[in-house]
C-alpha cells in the first residue's frame, strides 16, 4: 500500500470493530462548531469540521488563523496515550478534523507552520470512510496517492513537511464521513524545542 519512501502507515493500528466504536463516540462526543476562518481579509467557511485540542498554554495557527484551543477530552487522551506508547514519541495537541463525506476536503498544504519548528513530526489517525491521501513535491513532477482505511496511522516525518505537499481531495464517490486526528507537538511560545 505505501508508495512513498518517508511516509509509513500502519494499515491496522484500530482493527475494524475498535475503529467503527471509536468513530461513533467521536461524531457524537465533539463539539463540532461550524468552521470559519479568515484568509486575506476575507472570511471562509471550512469544507469540513474540525476541532482542535492541546495542553494548556499551546497555541497553533495556520494561514496566520488562530485555532482555539480546547481541552483534551477522556477520549482523546486515550487514543493519544496508546499512539505514544507504540510510537515511543510524546505529542502535545491534535486536530481533529471531521470530512462529512466526499465533498468536504483539505486542500494542498504542508504541516510547517512556525509553531511546529522542527518538530513536524506528525502522526495521523483515520477513522470512517475510506479516502485519499494525495502528496506531491515542492521543487518538483513527483506525486502520488494512498488509500488510508479505517484504523489506518499514517506517519508523517519532518522531512516530509519540508519537501511535500500533501491533502484530501474531494471525492464525489465517498458518500459516509471520516474523522482524522492529527498528532502534533507543537513548540510552547518563546521556548525552543528540547
Amino acid at each position: 500500500m505505501i508508495q512513498h519512501p518517508e511516509l509509513a502507515v500502519i494499515d491496522k493500528f484500530y482493527d475494524s470493530d475498535k475503529s467503527h466504536i471509536l468513530y461513533q463516540r467521536l461524531l457524537q462526543e465533539q463539539s463540532w462548531p461550524d468552521n470559519r476562518y479568515t484568509f486575506a481579509g476575507r472570511q471562509f467557511i471550512l469544507p469540513r469540521l474540525q476541532t482542535w485540542h492541546a495542553d494548556a498554554g499551546i497555541r497553533y495557527s495556520y494561514s496566520n488563523n488562530l485555532l482555539e484551543s480546547r481541552p483534551w477530552t477522556p477520549l482523546l487522551l486515550e487514543i493519544r496515550a496508546e499512539i505514544e506508547q507504540y510510537l515511543k514519541y510524546s505529542f502535545n495537541s491534535v486536530l481533529v478534523n471531521w470530512y462529512r463525506n466526499g465533498e468536504d476536503y483539505v486542500g494542498w498544504h504542508a504541516d510547517d507552520e512556525p509553531e511546529l519548528r522542527e518538530q513536524a513530526y506528525i502522526a495521523s489517525l483515520s477513522l470512517g470512510a475510506e479516502r485519499q491521501f494525495a502528496y506531491r513535491a515542492k521543487k518538483s513532477q513527483a506525486s502520488g496517492r494512498l488509500s488510508l482505511n479505517s484504523g489506518a496511522l499514517l506517519i508523517m516525518p519532518v522531512s516530509f513537511q519540508q519537501n511535500w505537499l500533501h491533502s484530501v481531495p474531494k471525492d464525489t464517490s465517498v458518500t459516509a464521513g471520516r474523522i482524522n486526528l492529527t498528532f502534533r507537538r507543537v513548540a510552547q511560545p518563546d521556548k525552543q524545542p528540547d
